[in-house]
């Protein structure tokens, strides 16, 4: 081959990149050749849904039933917007009725992959990171992978769920025990379910990060990382969605452990797919074991960090198109 030849190769190598990437969106391809899209994600998006939830009045707790309906309808006409439809699913608890609310994508594929988040709060308090946070960035994921999610062979429903906080915590009155419990019945497949708990509280602060004992001696003593948490049945899911999250430029750190021995691995509406045997992994900033102004008036929307908010966004997406994510965990 001489020089010329050489030379017209080179060139036709580099078009055959720069198209590539062009089709790709300037992707992120690991070591190990997994796909990751860049995804435009919107800041503005997170900003007005958790400034919604916030300002709501009443407070969206249980006994606000009207509140809670008005949370409903703003996220079914959120999913609209974005191109995902809905359904609602009701229940009732000592004579009030509630809503789940189920936007789905893909779906007449089989096997389901939930992904689900607490619209409620406990008491009278905005509930900004508890769980506006959360319910923020279920919309802007569901709103991103309805550009991917037909190249993918799993359904995705995004759950936002229903009476999470107390007094019905840990009952069969929670919104996700009603949604699990129901998939259970239908003998739905569902290959995994992630939690998103409490998404927005960052600090850099020297041992503002508190944990059960013992894990305060393996873990960061600084609150600005992002958990994945998972039982020893689902250990693999959790250890594969840590590994998409670890592409965003938060730290990351994970635990898979039985709830009986370690509080909080269980706290939140994965504890309700766990009852019913299904893989189920928590992403969350660790509540309670960080953020100050957790169940209190304090919990606002200006002690949340939006910018790594939407790199939380990032992880999930990624999570959810990894073919690999859910791969041994049947």
């Amino acid at each position: 081959m001489d020089r010329f030849e050489r030379i017209l190769n080179a060139i036709f190598s580099i078009v055959i990149t720069v198209c590539v990437l062009g089709l790709l969106g300037c992707a992120t391809i690991d070591k190990a050749g997994n796909y990751y899209p860049e995804l435009e994600v919107s800041i503005p998006n997170l900003r007005s849904t958790v400034d919604y939830l916030t300002r709501l009045e009443p407070n969206r707790n249980y006994l606000n039933t009207e509140a809670l309906n008005s949370v409903v309808s703003y996220l079914e006409k959120r999913f609209s917007a974005f191109g995902v439809g809905s359904e609602i699913q009701k229940f009732k608890v000592d004579g009030r009725e509630y809503s789940n609310l189920i936007a789905t994508l893909n779906a007449v594929r089989p096997t389901r992959i939930i992904v689900g988040a607490h619209y409620d709060v406990c008491g009278d308090q905005p509930g900004a990171d508890d769980n506006a946070s959360g319910v923020a960035v279920l919309l802007e994921v569901a709103r991103l992978m309805n550009s991917y999610a037909a190249k993918s062979d799993y359904r995705f429903d995004f759950v936002a769920y229903a009476l999470e906080e107390p007094p019905f915590f840990a009952t069969e009155n929670m919104g996700s025990y009603i949604h699990a419990k129901s998939m259970f019945d239908q003998h739905i497949n569902v290959r995994a379910m992630i939690s998103l708990e409490m998404l927005g509280y960052f600090t850099d602060k020297e041992n503002s990060q508190k944990y059960p004992f013992p894990l305060k001696y393996f873990y960061p003593k600084k609150g600005n990382f992002i958990a994945v948490v998972g039982n020893c049945k689902s250990k693999r899911l959790t250890k594969n969605v840590k590994r998409s999250l670890s592409k965003i430029s938060l730290p990351i750190s994970s635990l898979s452990a039985p709830s009986s021995l370690i509080t909080g691995v269980g706290y939140s509406d994965h504890r309700n797919d766990w009852k019913y045997g299904y893989k189920a992994a928590m992403v969350t900033d660790t509540s309670f074991y960080r953020n100050p102004n957790y169940h209190k008036a304090t919990d606002t929307i200006e002690t949340l960090c939006l910018k790594k908010m939407k790199e939380v966004v990032k992880g999930i997406v990624w999570a959810l198109l990894d073919p690999e994510t859910f791969d041994g965990t049947k």
